[in-house]
């Protein structure tokens, strides 16, 4: 049986712990920049992800992101950013890691193996949701079962492998393959494929976001503003869209009750109600508020 390729040794790797420092990590930096070339083939179904988490958040179903080890961090780090970013329930995110999340610096490393625990963190999962499953090598028990369980509860699955042909795939509605060459130190999985893999992570999730409705011109319209920095940020974010001076927008954003695309509509003359009612008929996209705004000269 051929060794999978996040098994295999770099050929820069031979002699690698001789080498001068800068060397190393120049070697370590190529084989990242590599791995992330490796994204481009998968643009297309990284897309169609994208629109299976969109569809599913839209329609009130729940995101799951299932992996074990280094694959698991990963895919634990984007779903803990979109409530803050964009503004997604939390209740509706859920975190499936194989031996739980870690609460300090031990992770091990058997409980990957553990299919029967993936079928049983896989049993809240149903019709209407979308799975995101993480594994490098492509056949993870844990990440494996909990797509397999998955798709047979009804949801869509989305699974990301770097490992082209991975067992996890036959389990999969759309397959993100990245395949990303041979780790400078072998089968070390963070590295190269882990960064592929965060990269991915962050185009399914940012584009869902915008097919949410909660990005307008690359600004985080749907952001949660709960410290100093994202206030700040807010009351940017409404005094460019609107087109107020800081202390307006800094009024329409306390009476939005920090909600952003709120208070741009009441920085532009709508009152509560008015702007509730045009974000709703709009289903919360903004641009689209912004162009009836326009039209109906409100």
């Amino acid at each position: 049986m051929a060794t999978p390729v996040t098994e295999q040794r770099h050929a820069a790797a031979t002699g690698l712990d001789a080498l001068p420092g800068a060397v190393v990590l120049r070697h370590i930096l190529d084989q990242q920049q590599a791995a992330l070339a490796a994204i481009t083939p998968a643009i297309p179904a990284i897309d169609r992800a994208a629109g299976i988490v969109a569809d599913a958040l839209h329609a009130g179903g729940h995101l799951h992101y299932a992996g074990a080890g280094s694959s698991a961090l990963m895919a634990c780090a984007d779903g803990l950013e979109l409530h803050g970013t964009y503004g997604i329930d939390p209740a509706r995110i859920h975190l499936l890691m194989a031996g739980g999340l870690p609460v300090d610096a031990r992770m091990p490393g058997d409980t990957e193996d553990d299919a029967e625990a993936g079928m049983r963190a896989a049993a809240g999962i149903g019709a209407g949701d979308a799975v995101i499953a993480v594994t490098a090598s492509g056949a993870t028990p844990f990440a494996v079962a909990v797509a397999q369980a998955a798709q047979a509860n009804g949801a869509r699955v989305i699974a990301i492998a770097n490992n082209q042909g991975a067992a996890i795939f036959a389990h999969a509605d759309v397959a993100i393959a990245l395949a990303t060459p041979p780790e400078v130190i072998a089968g070390s999985t963070r590295m190269g494929a882990g960064t592929a893999q965060k990269a991915a992570l962050n185009m399914i999730s940012t584009l869902a976001g915008i097919r949410l409705g909660q990005v307008h011109d690359g600004m985080m319209v749907g952001v949660v503003a709960d410290n100093t920095k994202l206030r700040s940020r807010a009351m940017g974010m409404v005094a460019s869209i609107a087109d107020v001076p800081a202390a307006a927008a800094h009024r329409a954003l306390d009476a939005a009750e920090g909600r952003v695309k709120h208070a741009v509509l009441l920085a532009l003359g709508l009152d509560m109600d008015r702007a509730h009612a045009m974000l709703n008929d709009t289903d919360q996209n903004l641009r689209a508020a912004l162009a009836r705004c326009t039209t109906n000269g409100d």
